[in-house]
């Protein structure tokens, strides 16, 4: 009698289909987490301890009182804290710079707050221009040994 054994089939599990939701899973979160944005300003401070000197033709600084003035080649002109950006604008266009060649320097006293000095960091951002914030080497914490 010619009878055939029937071939036992083994229970299996394949991973293979997990493995594929678990990578789009890995997918999804790790494209989702770059779009998360911190809440504080990722800020690399200036060190005075340098002795390296820059000398750009624009500056804005800021006084005690919040008082906003323009210097260019040593001459100081007030300006209003709100036409501060149309009036950098217009110096440039002036001087015939444009805003990839442009640096300008913030010069804030220490007493002045912080918002002002974002302020103007803000519109040179926006503006797309290099700044530099100026310090006093003599306020300047020693540096470790």
């Amino acid at each position: 009698m010619g009878l055939k054994r029937r071939q036992r089939v083994e229970p299996e599990f394949s991973l293979a289909a997990m493995i594929d939701v678990i990578f789009l899973l890995l997918m999804f979160f790790m494209l989702t987490s770059k779009f998360v944005t911190p809440n504080a300003l990722n800020l690399s401070l200036p060190s005075s301890s340098s002795t390296t000197m820059a000398s750009p033709a624009l500056a804005v600084s800021i006084d005690a009182n919040s008082n906003f003035y323009f210097e260019l080649d040593g001459r100081a002109t007030k300006v209003v804290k709100e036409k501060l950006q149309a009036s950098l604008e217009a110096k440039m266009r002036s001087m015939g710079k444009t805003a990839e060649n442009t640096t300008i320097t913030v010069v804030a006293e220490k007493t002045v707050p912080v918002d002002d000095v974002v302020y103007v960091l803000d519109i040179a951002n926006r503006m797309k221009l290099k700044t530099i914030l100026a310090t006093d080497p003599e306020s300047a914490a020693p540096s470790p040994k």
